[in-house]
C-alpha cells in the first residue's frame, strides 16, 4: 500500500540533495580546479590553432618548431585537470551514498511497526539499492558534466564573444527554445523515473517472496505463477525504460538540430561579417563555434541524469520525511515488578471498520500467568502487541507498574519485555549470537550456554560442526522448525525480563521438547509476569488466569478448573481443540 505523498519540485529536492555535499566542499573546490583547468584548454585549442595559422602566413615562421610541444603541454594540462575533477568528485559522491544509505537504513530501524504493515517491503528494499544508485547519477556524473562541460561552454562562448561579440548573439536567439525544450523534457524524465524506480520495487518485492518461500512454491507448484509474475513486472519496468530512453534519444537529436541551425547561420554570418579578419582568426573562430555542441549535448545528457536522481531522492526524502516511533516518555526504571493493568482499552488499526479490542478492562499482578484463548481474530495477539507499543492505543489506558505506557522512555519499556512468537526471526550468524541478539551481545559465554540449555537447545547445538559458533543460514533455514523455536525461547530466557509474552511461542516443537521446555517455564514463570497466547493445553491449564477473547473482548476469565465448570465459551473450545495426545 503506497501513500500519495506531497510532490515537491525537483529544484527543492535537488537543493535538499545538495546538503549532503556540503560538508565536503573543500574536497569539491580541489575538483572544481580541475575541471576549470579541464575546461581551458578548449578555447586554447581554438587559439594555438589560430597562432599556427598565422605562424605559416608569415615568411619567418619564427617558434613554429615549438608550437607542438604546445599541444603536449596543452593535453597534459587537460589530463591533470580531468584526474583531479574526476576523482575528487566520485569521493564527494562514495560519501553521499555512503551518508544516505546510512541515515535510511537507520530511520528504518526508528519507524513504528504500522509503517512496515502498510509498505511493500520490495520497495523498502530497493529504495537502498537501486534508488540511492540512482541518485549517485544526481550527485556525481550530472554534476560532473555539469560543472566540467559548463566551465567549457562558457569558456568557449567567452572566446567567442571576445572575438566577435555581435556573431557570438546568434546563441542568445537560440536560448529560449532550448529552455522550453529543457523544461518538457525534465519533467517527462522525473515522472518516467519514478514510474521505473517503483517497478524495481516490484521485481525486488517477487523476487524476495520467491526466494524466502521457495519451499511453499515449490511443494504447491507455484513455479510457473511466480515466473508469469515476475515476467509481467519485468514487461513493465522495460517498457518505462524504453519510454525514457525514447524521451532521450529524440531530445538530443534535436537539441543538436537546434544548434547546428545556430552554427548554420552564425558560418553565415562570418562569411559576411568576418571579411577583414585574418585566416588564422576565421578558422580559430569558428572552431571554437564548432566546439560547442558536445558540451552542450553532454549538459543536455546530464539534465537526464540529475531528473532521474531527483525522482530516486525524492522517494529517500518520503522516507526520511516519515514520522519516527512517539518516544516522549522519560520514565527509566531499572527493572519492574510486572503488575499490568488496561483500562477501558479500545483500539482499532488504521482503516478498520472495527476495533480489534474493546473496552478491555484488566489487571494482573506480579508474577501471573495469564493465558489468552480464543477463536482467531478475537484480539489476543493484538493485546500483547500493545505492551511493548508496537501500536499506540487513543483510548482507554495501559500501566505496568501503575505508570502509563507513554510515559517509560520506549526503550526502558522494551527492556521489561521479553517476546517469543510463533513466527520465529532469526539471523544469517552463529547460534550464539542469535541468542545474545542485540543488547544481549555483552554477557558473558556462561550465561549463553545456561540460556540454551533452560530452553532444551544444547541436545543439538552440540551436534553442530561448531557448536555454539555454527552458522544457521538466513532465518535459520538449516534449523528445523522446533530447534529455531527453542532458540527464540533461549534469547528470550537470556534477557530475564520482569515480563514475558509467549505467543503460540510452543507451537512448532514436537511433543518430547515441549514437555521439556514446559517445565522449565513452569519454573521461570514464577519470578515473572507471563502472558500466554497458545492453543495447547499443557500451556494454559496451569495458568493463573484464562482470559476467553472474541471479537476484541473478554467475555469470560477465570481458572482453568472453573471455566470448565461454568461450561461456557471456554469449555467448548476445550471439548473442540485443546486437546493433545499425551
Amino acid at each position: 500500500m503506497k501513500k500519495n505523498k506531497k510532490k515537491h519540485s525537483g529544484k527543492a529536492v535537488y537543493k535538499r540533495l545538495m546538503r549532503y555535499v556540503l560538508p565536503y566542499w573543500k574536497i569539491f573546490m580541489v575538483s572544481l580546479i580541475g575541471f576549470f583547468l579541464y575546461a581551458g584548454t578548449q578555447p586554447m585549442v581554438a587559439m594555438i590553432i589560430q597562432h599556427i595559422i598565422e605562424t605559416l602566413n608569415t615568411e619567418a615562421r619564427e617558434g613554429i618548431e615549438y608550437l607542438p610541444l604546445l599541444f603536449i603541454v596543452l593535453f597534459l594540462v587537460r589530463g591533470i585537470g580531468s584526474f583531479l575533477g574526476n576523482y575528487f568528485l566520485a569521493r564527494i559522491s562514495g560519501n553521499v551514498i555512503h551518508n544516505l544509505r546510512c541515515e535510511l537504513f537507520n530511520k528504518y530501524t526508528k519507524l513504528p511497526t504500522k509503517y512496515f504493515d502498510e509498505q511493500n517491503s520490495g520497495y523498502m528494499i530497493s529504495r537502498i539499492t537501486h534508488n540511492v544508485g540512482e541518485v549517485t547519477r544526481a550527485t556525481t556524473d550530472s554534476v560532473r558534466s555539469f560543472v566540467r562541460e559548463g566551465l567549457t561552454a562558457i569558456g568557449l562562448l567567452i572566446f567567442l564573444s571576445y572575438t566577435n561579440w555581435q556573431l557570438s548573439l546568434v546563441f542568445l536567439a537560440i536560448a529560449p527554445i532550448v529552455a522550453v525544450m529543457v523544461a518538457y523534457v525534465s519533467k517527462r524524465l522525473k515522472k518516467l523515473s519514478r514510474k521505473m524506480q517503483d517497478t524495481v520495487g516490484d521485481l525486488t518485492h517477487i523476487t524476495s517472496e520467491m526466494v524466502s518461500g521457495n519451499r511453499i512454491v515449490k511443494s504447491f507448484g507455484g513455479e510457473d505463477y511466480e515466473r508469469n509474475r515476475f515476467k509481467e513486472v519485468s514487461l513493465d519496468n522495460r517498457r518505462q525504460y524504453l519510454k525514457l530512453i525514447m524521451t532521450m534519444s529524440i531530445h538530443n537529436p534535436l537539441m543538436q538540430f537546434v544548434v547546428s541551425l545556430a552554427l548554420a547561420g552564425l558560418m553565415y554570418l562570418a562569411l559576411i561579417i568576418m571579411k577583414d579578419a585574418s585566416a588564422g582568426e576565421f578558422v580559430a573562430y569558428l572552431t571554437a563555434a564548432f566546439f560547442l555542441p558536445k558540451p552542450i549535448r553532454q549538459l543536455s545528457d546530464a539534465n537526464s541524469e540529475i531528473q532521474r536522481g531527483i525522482a530516486a531522492a525524492e522517494s529517500l526524502f518520503d522516507v526520511l520525511d516519515e514520522p519516527v516511533e512517539l518516544d516522549e516518555g522519560n520514565y527509566q526504571p531499572q527493572k519492574c515488578k510486572g503488575e499490568i493493568e488496561f483500562k477501558q482499552l479500545t483500539f482499532s488499526y488504521d482503516g478498520a471498520s472495527e476495533p480489534a479490542l474493546k473496552n478491555i478492562n484488566l489487571k494482573i499482578k506480579s508474577g501471573q500467568t495469564v493465558a489468552l484463548v480464543g477463536s482467531s481474530g478475537g484480539g489476543k495477539s493484538t493485546l500483547v502487541n500493545l505492551l511493548p507499543r508496537f501500536y499506540d492505543y487513543k483510548e482507554g489506558q495501559i500501566l505496568i507498574d501503575g505508570v502509563e505506557l507513554n510515559k517509560y522512555k520506549l526503550k526502558a519499556l522494551r527492556d521489561q519485555i521479553a517476546l517469543v512468537t510463533q513466527n520465529v526471526t532469526l539471523f544469517n550468524a552463529t547460534v550464539a549470537k542469535n541468542i545474545a541478539y542485540g543488547a544481549l551481545e555483552t554477557v558473558e559465554r556462561s550465561e549463553v550456554e545456561k540460556a540454551a540449555e533452560d530452553a532444551y537447545a544444547m541436545n543439538f547445538i552440540k551436534d553442530m560442526p561448531n557448536g555454539l559458533d555454527t552458522g544457521i543460514g538466513e532465518n535459520g533455514v538449516k534449523l528445523s522448525g522446533g530447534q529455531r523455536q527453542r532458540l527464540a525461547l533461549a534469547r528470550a530466557l537470556l534477557k530475564n525480563a520482569p515480563i514475558l509474552i509467549l505467543d503460540e511461542a510452543t507451537s512448532a516443537l514436537d511433543t518430547e521438547s515441549e514437555r521439556y521446555i514446559q517445565k522449565i517455564l513452569n519454573k521461570i514463570m514464577r519470578n515473572r509476569t507471563t502472558l500466554v497466547v497458545a492453543h495447547r493445553l499443557s500451556t494454559i491449564e496451569n495458568a493463573d488466569v484464562i482470559l476467553v477473547m472474541d471479537k476484541g473482548r473478554i467475555i469470560e476469565q477465570g481458572t482453568h478448573k472453573e471455566l470448565i465448570a461454568k461450561n461456557g465459551a471456554y469449555a467448548r473450545l476445550h471439548g473442540m481443540g485443546f486437546k493433545e495426545n499425551k
